[in-house]
This record gives C-alpha cells, structure tokens and sequence, in this order.
C-alpha cells in the first residue's frame, strides 16, 4: 500500500497514424521527460492504440460498426440526438455505442475499440521495457458511463504487468472486522487517475503513474479481461427491454395478484 501518488502527463506525442511503431514514439517522448523508475506504470488512451491499429470506419458507417462489434444489445433510448445503444462488445465490454468513437478523429471517421487491448499492453510493455531499460506496469484505458452515475470516467480495457484487481477478502479492517466482499478494481482506480492529467482535448494521451510499485507485477498477468463480469456472475445481465421480452412483466403482475394489476 502507498501513502503518496505522482501522476503527470508527458508532451510530446505527435498525431498517430495507421501503422506508427507506437513502442518507439512512447519511447521517444518518455526519454526526454524525467526518467522512468523500475514499478513506474504507464496508462495510455486505447485511441491511440486503435489509431496505429488503423481502426478507421468511414463515419457513414458508424451504425452498422456499431451492430458488427455488439455481442448483446443491453438497453436503447430514443432522443433527439436519435438512438443511444448501451451493448456488450466484442471485449465483454459493456458501454455505450460498443467504444465506437467520434472524438479526436480525422473528419469522416469513426475509431474502434483496439482489437485486442490486453495483448495490445503486453507488446507495448515488452517493447518499452527493453528500450527504457525498466520494469513497468501498462495500462490501455479508455472512457465509459456507469449505471446509477452521472458522468463518464476512465477504465482500464487493456493491462500488462500490474495487478488489476486487489483482493482484500479475508483481512481485516482498522475495528477488527473480517473483510468478506472488497475486492479493489486498481487497474480501473489508475485509469482514473491517469485522465486527471491527461484530459480529453489536450493532445496528451499519455500518463505516467508512480507510487505503485507494488502492484507492478513480474509478468503480463491476466490483463484488463480480469475485470469482466459477465455470466452467472453479474446480477444484472438482462436490460430492461430484454427481461420485458424475456416474460417479467407477466411473473410481476402474477406476484402482485388481481387485486393489484393494472386493467
């Protein structure tokens, strides 16, 4: 556990394009700002992933890249704007128009999510800690809403090196009380963090997080896809159009009995 945090956001990384070595220009804008320590972890804006990934769709194709990276339609909302769909993606993701993005894109284009960020942070990982010379953490993160919260936050959806989840089951806290149910999403936690400093129109899409060293980890480690819940685990699974369809408006209104029906 650490009592102190440094985060900060480097300059220096210039516009992406489809096929930049990303290993070297990281390298690059790291190397001429204050130098990297062993347990130092870096978070990076999934866009810039996507983008030396070439995941351009033409901009008229957002709805239809929308419906191609959906594994499972969760809610949908008309609004003068047209139609919001939260879906789960691909990734086992679940937010808003499945990560396909509009912002900070060339005009008429869209950017997918990286196709796969897990494996997209053990390269950069790899790649950084051979050219710096250091034992770092990486984080791919990118914005997502949150049901029954206002506002949008970073998570992580990518991760190489560090302990995503911090699994305090079974200590106990300052009054002597067992911990049954904490597990911290820490990955999720740095994300956050990271975007304090980096922003969303500031052009720098890099932060480097310190005071961690702890959780940075020997090898890749199970990546961001630790923090999925989906299956038996999630309570929530079924949106409110699929638990109508799925016949609970019936069992309620049986529940309730005639009495409390509506005609």
């Amino acid at each position: 556990m650490t009592a102190e945090l440094r985060v900060w956001a480097p300059d220096g990384l210039p516009e992406i394009a489809p096929g930049d070595d990303l290993v070297a220009l990281l390298a690059g804008v790291l190397r001429a700002g204050e130098p990297l320590e062993d347990g130092d972890v870096l978070v990076l804006t999934s866009k810039v992933v996507s983008k030396a990934e070439g995941r351009y769709v033409a901009a008229a194709d957002r709805e239809q890249a929308i419906s191609d990276e959906t594994v499972r339609v969760v809610a949908t909302r008309e609004h003068a704007g047209g139609v919001t769909r939260i879906v789960e993606n691909r990734l086992g993701l679940v937010m808003a128009a499945a990560g396909v993005d509009a912002s900070n894109t060339p005009a008429g284009t869209v950017l997918l999510l990286p196709v796969d960020p897990d494996e997209s942070a053990r390269r950069l990982r790899a790649g950084l800690g051979e050219a710096l010379g250091v034992r770092l953490g990486v984080i791919v993160s990118d914005t997502a809403g949150r049901p029954w919260r206002d506002g949008l936050t970073d998570i992580a959806i990518g991760a190489a090196g560090i302990q995503v989840l911090d699994d305090l089951r079974g200590q106990v806290d300052s009054f002597g009380r067992l911990l049954v149910m904490t597990v911290a999403a820490v990955a999720d936690e740095v994300a956050a963090a990271a975007e304090l400093v980096k922003g969303k129109a500031t052009g720098r899409p890099l932060a480097v997080v310190r005071g961690l060293a702890h959780l940075v980890t020997d090898d890749d480690g199970p990546g961001a896809r630790a923090l999925v819940r989906l299956g038996e685990a999630d309570m929530f699974a079924q949106g409110s159009a699929e638990a109508y369809a799925a016949g609970w408006k019936d069992a309620l209104a049986a529940e309730a009995g005639p009495e409390q029906q509506q005609p």
